[in-house]
């Protein structure tokens, strides 16, 4: 019987060993965590930080616009770097609700403030500017990663803001002291 012991508590150990040689790991299916916009995403040595969004219908004005696939969604953010030394800015997706992903373009044609597709940057730099999606307009989560793999999510809502200002199209209407429409004479 001690025989059989000895076996035992070896396939103990090594279970054991196995189970703590694995405790440093993340779960494969562990969900990511989502931000919203405006929060600080820290996935050291990266920060980001995600403003604002806008679907537009095109780049550019007249003969040179330049027209999507879809639709483009322009992000404005900002990336702050904590590394020692110089570092990439990885390139970003968008994740739909059905799993389905859209990249970032490598073409910031008419994107004002493009912050480019290779993105280095120093220790203690921060870059500033937008980044460019030609995907279908729907809920999306921006994925933000480190260049050491981590990543989060940054919530992108779907909603679309007036693309032209709106104008004033009849004059304002004049009253008289009463309170009624004044008719011009």
């Amino acid at each position: 019987m001690p025989r059989k012991h000895l076996l035992l508590e070896a396939a103990l150990a090594a279970s054991l060993a196995l189970l703590a040689s694995c405790s440093g790991r993340t779960a494969v299916n562990t969900p990511l965590r989502t931000y919203q916009m405006g929060e600080r995403v820290e996935l050291p040595p990266l920060t980001y930080a995600v403003f604002e969004k806008e679907w537009l219908a095109q780049l550019g004005e007249g003969a040179e616009a330049r027209l999507p696939q879809n639709r483009f969604l322009v992000i404005r953010l900002s990336v702050t770097s904590g590394a020692a030394a110089e570092t990439y800015v990885p390139n970003l997706t968008l994740d739909d609700d059905a799993g389905n992903t859209c990249s970032e373009s490598n073409n910031g044609e008419g994107v004002q403030h493009w912050l480019g597709y290779l993105r280095s940057i120093k220790p203690a730099e921060t870059l500033q500017g937008n980044i460019v999606f030609d995907c279908v307009p729907k809920h999306y989560r921006l994925k933000v990663v480190s260049d050491e793999g981590k990543a989060a999510y940054v919530e992108i809502p779907l909603s679309f803001e007036s693309e032209a200002p709106p104008v004033d199209i009849l004059p304002k209407a004049r009253t008289d002291a009463t309170g009624n429409l004044a008719h011009p004479k």
